[in-house]
């Protein structure tokens, strides 16, 4: 072995050991406050990368939860106003036979017809009150649902309208805005508008119902994708924190000796002053 002055070998390597510590050190340290492996470009190109292409799936699919949330409730007030709509003609349909009756007096049918025409007038109100985030599916003119259903919208759930207003298709022209059982005639011909409007309405109500089912089962569906694509993600990137927290104490412990090591190489000069004596 030589001993010189001007070339400290041992000293040269504790310093690269102790800088290579230092480096471990601090990536294990960045992982132990991240939380993540790879916490950028700079670690793992390809890995970050592909993680970010997730990340952005899976926040384009927020979009889309948004967008199945607010149709299922644009359909869901739909649905409470239609059952309504057919509580209301089922009502209707008991003052009309009620009317129907020959033996009834004049006092006793007018009460009837404006119990009917309170009625009636109720389904206007309904109908039109049936408003979420802007949208009707009740009216005349109301706008279908289109929900998204996937990240990139390149498709989408739709739930039609149904006009349940008064005099629309599916009550029947039978049922106006100025429809009365005023006479024992209008009534019995009411009773018969009245059940094909029942089951028009019973109809309706089954389809928004099926659209409402649709909605429901795909954002169930997005949720538990959007689920699967972070905990993706978190397999991809994120840290061991187990792992890391022993190697943060291993290493804590490797610098501490490679500190110690450095100083013990740097005083193998000074112990050549000892052959001049």
């Amino acid at each position: 072995m030589t001993f010189s002055i001007n070339t400290n070998v041992g000293a040269m390597v504790a310093l690269q050991n102790l800088s290579d510590t230092s480096g471990q050190l601090q990536q294990t340290q960045n992982e132990v406050s991240t939380g993540l492996a790879i916490s950028s470009a700079s670690d793992n190109a390809a890995v970050w990368a592909i993680a970010q292409n997730q990340r952005a799936t899976s926040s384009s699919l927020n979009s889309v939860i948004s967008s199945l949330q607010r149709g299922q409730s644009t359909v869901d007030v739909a649905l409470s106003a239609g059952t309504s709509v057919s509580d209301l003609l089922t009502q209707m349909k008991a003052l009309a036979l009620s009317a129907a009756d020959v033996t009834l007096d004049t006092t006793s049918r007018s009460a009837l017809n404006d119990e009917f025409e309170s009625l009636r007038d109720q389904i206007t109100k309904t109908t039109s009150n049936a408003v979420f985030n802007g949208a009707n599916l009740l009216v005349s003119g109301g706008a279908q649902i289109q929900a998204l259903a996937n990240a990139d919208a390149s498709s989408v759930i739709t739930v039609a309208a149904e006009n349940l207003s008064l005099g629309g298709s599916i009550l029947t022209s039978g049922l106006t805005a100025t429809s009365s059982i005023n006479t024992t005639s209008a009534a019995a011909s009411m009773i018969t508008t009245l059940n094909s409007a029942i089951a028009n309405v019973s109809s309706a109500l089954g389809k928004l119902g099926t659209g409402d089912k649709a909605l429901a089962s795909h954002l169930t569906f997005i949720q538990n994708l959007q689920n699967t694509i972070d905990a993706g993600v978190g397999n991809l990137v994120d840290a061991d924190m187990a792992k890391e927290s022993a190697n943060l104490q291993a290493l804590q412990t490797k610098q501490q000796l490679g500190i110690q090591a450095l100083s013990i190489a740097n005083q193998s000069s000074s112990i050549l002053l000892g052959l001049f004596k």
